[in-house]
């Protein structure tokens, strides 16, 4: 057995199959998952502070234990805040400057979770949908502010943010505040970037492209276990399906580092030697 890591993926235990979506991915051959929280207005509904925050934390924590029980590795949270939060602050009557110190806050508290171990990384990002100028620069803030939680906790940090293949303000930022850039993780890729690591959703196009370019990259599903959208964005046997046809087509260089080598030098995860 070879590890096989979907590098972001749901699991929502309040609405969705939580770490029952699992048993699809082990079945195809999938060992490793990095579980991502859903947004948090999803799992608690309206968040004010530190309490809304661990509650959907501890929620993602509990899942990802379940999954470690199915799976022939592990499951790892990922916590954070996701950038679309700051229009729902809006709309309740937030401020941008609010809104930003709220989400900030909660990167805080999402880094307090990988001080103690119990989660690997953070996540963070910008709208990737047209704001105003005021709340374009409150989510740049935010996003400058999970660099720097990265770099405290000396943690990656995964983004979510508009599409593009150059980030260099994102590079230069993560710099500024000492964290590598290539421990910035671009969630939903469509092939290599610059300015950080791709973590490439799983269609074939996309990463015949990624994996043709030598350079460091991870694979998702961004799986978001909605039972009002089943398999979206795609399901939980793609990546495992999606190594497979790689391996076939003469891709074992890339999946070797796709699935061992760039999560230890992203995440300092040991994929080979968690297998059981």
């Amino acid at each position: 057995m070879q590890p096989i890591l979907d590098n972001h993926l749901h699991l929502d235990p309040v609405n969705g199959q939580g770490a029952a979506a699992v048993d699809d991915f082990v079945n195809a051959g999938g060992t490793h998952l990095l579980v991502l929280n859903k947004p948090s207005w999803h799992l608690v509904g309206e968040v004010d502070g530190e309490a809304g925050f661990r509650e959907t934390f501890d929620l993602t924590v509990e899942v990802a234990e379940r999954a470690s029980e199915k799976l022939p590795g592990r499951a790892w949270p990922v916590l954070g805040v996701h950038p679309g939060l700051i229009s729902q602050l809006l709309d309740r009557g937030y401020d941008p400057e609010a809104a930003r110190d709220l989400m900030q806050t909660g990167l805080d508290v999402a880094g307090e979770y990988v001080a103690d171990g119990t989660a690997l990384a953070i996540k963070s990002g910008r709208p990737h949908y047209d704001v105003d100028d005021a709340v374009w620069e409150a989510s740049n803030e935010v996003l400058r502010h999970a660099f720097a939680v990265g770099a405290e906790q000396d943690c990656a940090v995964q983004l979510h943010t508009e599409g593009g293949d150059a980030f260099p303000d994102i590079a230069e930022w993560a710099a500024d505040a000492g964290l590598p850039a290539e421990r910035v993780v671009k969630h939903y890729s469509e092939g290599p970037i610059e300015g950080a690591t791709a973590s490439v959703i799983a269609r074939k196009d996309e990463l015949e492209a990624a994996a043709e370019s030598g350079e460091p990259f991870l694979m998702e599903t961004d799986f978001i276990d909605d039972p009002d959208r089943p398999g979206a964005v795609l399901g939980p046997k793609t990546v495992p399906r999606r190594v497979t046809w790689l391996r076939e087509a003469g891709y074992d260089a890339a999946m070797d580092q796709a699935h061992v080598e760039t999560p230890k030098e992203i995440y300092g995860i040991d994929t080979a030697a968690t297998l059981d």
